[in-house]
C-alpha cells in the first residue's frame, strides 16, 4: 500500500462515473483550472458520507468562488452511487472503484474481511487529498472509521490556509 507524501504527484487515474462515461483527473486538471479535492467516501449505503456530499453540495459555490473542485471515490457499485447522486443533486464527479485499484494506488485504508470489527462489510473508508492545479498533493487526511472527517467548513479552512502560506 502507497504513503502518499506531501509534494508528491498523485496518482492520475481513469474510473467510471456514477451516472454512466469515463472520468479521468488529468484531463479534468487541465479542463477545469485550480485545486481539487479528491474525496474517498465509503458508499451510497452511509448516512455519515450522505450528509457529508449534502454538505458540500450546499457550500460549493463558494469554494467554486476559489477554483477548488471536488472529485468523490467510493468501492460502492456504479447505479447505488448514481441513485444517491440524482436522490441529492450532487454535481461533482462521483465515481466507482470497484476493482480497488484507486483506493490502493493511494494508500487509502480498506474495511476488508479481515476487519478487527464488523462494518457494512467490504469498503473503503474516507480519505481527502487536496491537489493543486499539477496534480501534486497539498494536504492528506486518512480514517478508519466514518466519524472524525472534516466537513466543508473545515475543508475551507484548510485550503485558506494552505494558500495563505505556500512557499
Amino acid at each position: 500500500m502507497n504513503r502518499l507524501q506531501l509534494g508528491d504527484l498523485a496518482p492520475s487515474f481513469t474510473l467510471p462515473r456514477a451516472e454512466g462515461g469515463d472520468y479521468s483527473l488529468q484531463q479534468d486538471l487541465s479542463e477545469r483550472k485550480g485545486w481539487r479535492f479528491v474525496i474517498f467516501f465509503r458508499g451510497s449505503w452511509c448516512p455519515v458520507c450522505n450528509e457529508e456530499l449534502q454538505d458540500i453540495q450546499e457550500n460549493l459555490s463558494y469554494f467554486e468562488g476559489k477554483d477548488i473542485h471536488f472529485t468523490f471515490v467510493s468501492t460502492d457499485n456504479q447505479q447505488d452511487l448514481n441513485e444517491m447522486k440524482e436522490k441529492h443533486g450532487l454535481t461533482s464527479p462521483i465515481l466507482a472503484d470497484a476493482t480497488d485499484d484507486i483506493l490502493k494506488q493511494y494508500g487509502v485504508y480498506h474495511h476488508g474481511e479481515d476487519a478487527l470489527y464488523e462494518d457494512h462489510g467490504i469498503h473503503g473508508e474516507p480519505a481527502y487529498y487536496l491537489l493543486d492545479e499539477e496534480g501534486k498533493v497539498m494536504y492528506q487526511q486518512q480514517q478508519t472509521s466514518p466519524f472524525g472527517r472534516p466537513h466543508s467548513k473545515e475543508l475551507r479552512k484548510i485550503a485558506a490556509y494552505i494558500r495563505k502560506n505556500l512557499k
